[in-house]
């Protein structure tokens, strides 16, 4: 009696499992024959979280634009070779001497590449405060003028902030801040504007906070419909001295602010703290400069002799969080240089892409399945396979750090996983447990779809639902 039961048990078992594969092969042929998808290539990979076994496959090994479920490669990455307590480290120094309250040198920054420096999201990060203590670490010291400048050292990472293959309309927008040696306020910015009251009209440039570049910018935006929402682009190249912003805001508006994302955060930083300062009746010559910015005039950076304070970022974890709940494309790109940096001294893109990339061919994974060229997914020619993506998540589930990954995948449509959305690019990955507790791992990417990205949206949660 015993052995017919576990018969019928494992036969229900295997039918229901069959039946879910069914299910799932009929809607992607659905998909498929769906208008916004002829021309589409689709792939997606499920497997059983607890044994490893192949729900569904199709495409699994096709190489596909992930878009931002690329964060999901350099997040389980983080994990593992920098430590979820890894913390950055920015140190407050002078050289010189100090005598009667006037420091005869230069106040030196030296930057870790900390993307959490001056951010909004922690209590203790935030510009406000980190001003504040760098005044008091000078207070501390009883100085009260200053007869040289103010250095923020920013070379531990390259010279180039932006990863290769970045598009030139994201590069000036928010989301398309790089990771510079030194990083403040999430690289960051907020162009405030007037619309006109009709559609057509011309805009107003009100402010730019918390750096004052108004007089740097060329406004040709103009208004659109009531409504119309946000469709204003700010172009920008890191070091420029010049941008742009056209495209729309909504007519209707008092005030509408867009953001950007600062060419020279080091340089801006700098000039910043020197008026933070004078603010605060501390005088300097007015020399406010990045180390960055003396290569390109190939003159000589002060070194740092004394040091006065240290600022501990967040941890990894804590930084994780952020980067992977509201996709801040900057935080990713900073863990990719900061891999670099920590394995080899060379805090370039590049270098932590390869030492990624080997890392996941020693467990596996095939180098030609993990063709990336950032840390964010914002490239469109980044390449990557649905079953390298599942892989990940499978190794990361046997990981004493899993829970700190697991609870920052966004819950989206009740599933927890990461989503990704750039041109023509829709993409999600993460875990789904199904009304029985079974958990799958999957991963569902769709690209080159035609017409509306949110309709788009609608079809995949419709197909992942299946899995509930």
């Amino acid at each position: 009696m015993k052995i017919i039961y576990i018969f019928l048990l494992i036969s229900f078992t295997n039918a229901s499992s069959q039946s879910l594969q069914e299910k799932l092969s009929t809607a992607m042929e659905k998909l498929a024959t769906d208008s916004q998808f002829l021309h589409a290539s689709m792939s997606m990979y499920v497997v059983e979280t607890k044994t490893g076994k192949t729900l569904y496959s199709k495409n699994e090994e096709l190489g596909m634009a992930p878009a931002s479920c690329q964060k999901i490669v350099t997040s389980i990455s983080a994990f593992e070779m920098l430590n979820k307590n890894f913390t950055y480290k920015t140190t407050i120094s002078y050289d010189g001497n100090i005598s009667n309250g006037i420091l005869s040198g230069n106040i030196i920054i030296d930057g870790s590449g900390d993307p959490s420096l001056g951010s909004w999201r922690w209590p203790q990060t935030k510009r406000e405060l980190l001003f504040a203590r760098l005044l008091a670490a000078l207070k501390k010291k009883n100085i009260n003028k200053i007869q040289g400048g103010i250095y923020v050292n920013d070379l531990n990472f390259s010279f180039q902030p932006l990863p290769d293959g970045w598009i030139w309309q994201d590069i000036g927008n928010y989301y398309g801040a790089g990771a510079w040696g030194f990083n403040w306020n999430e690289n960051h910015y907020d162009l405030n504007l007037r619309p006109g009251k009709n559609k057509g009209d011309e805009t107003a440039i009100i402010s730019t906070s918390p750096i004052d570049l108004k007089n740097e910018i060329t406004n040709l935006l103009t208004t659109g419909a009531k409504g119309s929402g946000d469709n204003a682009y700010i172009y920008a190249a890191p070091f420029s001295d010049h941008l742009f912003v056209t495209g729309t805001i909504p007519a209707g508006e008092e005030k509408f602010s867009v953001s950007g994302s600062m060419p020279n955060p080091p340089l801006y930083f700098a000039k910043t703290l020197t008026e933070y300062f004078s603010k605060n009746n501390i005088t300097t010559n007015g020399v406010a400069e990045s180390n960055s910015n003396i290569l390109m005039k190939k003159s000589r950076a002060p070194l740092s002799m004394q040091r006065m304070d240290s600022i501990i970022s967040p941890t990894l974890d804590s930084i994780n969080y952020w980067f992977l709940k509201k996709s801040v494309n900057l935080f990713g790109e900073a863990f990719v240089k900061t891999i670099g940096y920590q394995k080899i001294k060379q805090g370039n893109t590049d270098s932590g892409i390869a030492i990624i990339r080997n890392f996941w061919e020693s467990r596996g994974i095939d180098k030609s399945s993990l063709k990336i060229i950032d840390g964010s997914g914002l490239s469109p020619a980044n390449r990557i396979t649905t079953k390298a993506l599942v892989s990940m998540l499978q190794y990361a589930t046997s990981k004493n750090w899993f829970p700190s990954f697991y609870n920052a995948l966004p819950i989206i449509n009740g599933i927890h996983m990461k989503d990704g959305y750039i041109n023509g690019v829709r993409s999600y990955s993460g875990y789904i447990k199904n009304s029985n507790g079974i958990e799958h791992i999957f991963s569902f990417i769709i690209n080159n779809f035609d017409g509306n990205p949110g309709t788009v949206r609608e079809k995949m949660w419709h197909l992942l639902d299946i899995l509930k």
